[in-house]
């Protein structure tokens, strides 16, 4: 009699075991979990691409200023450098127009 009753809380055990091992897995397989666990994945591989620019970024920045300092580069110009003179805008070049110097030089007619 104790071993019929072992063994049948043994098997009734088992199967709810197995049941709920089941159903945990078909939960994970749902449409909607397949979707949060890419959402999720891409998530954290956006966020690895996002840290691997940055060090990227910084690594390029530390090497730019290395060779700078290797070749000289990194000190500020002497003030006896002569700087470009500033662009012309639109608005300084429409006072001399082509039509005005065209009626200035011809008053003949």
């Amino acid at each position: 009699m104790f071993r019929r009753t072992f063994w049948f809380t043994t098997g009734v055990a088992a199967g709810v075991w197995a049941t709920t091992k089941v159903n945990r897995k078909l939960n994970q397989l749902t449409p909607e979990s397949l979707a949060a666990k890419a959402a999720d994945r891409a998530v954290l591989a956006g966020r690895r691409i996002k840290v691997f620019a940055l060090d990227v970024r910084d690594g390029m920045a530390d090497r730019e200023a290395a060779l700078k300092d290797a070749l000289g580069l990194s000190a500020p110009p002497p003030d006896d450098r002569k700087q470009l003179p500033a662009q012309r805008g639109r608005a300084q070049l429409n006072h001399t127009t082509p039509h005005k110097l065209h009626k200035a030089g011809n008053e003949d007619h």
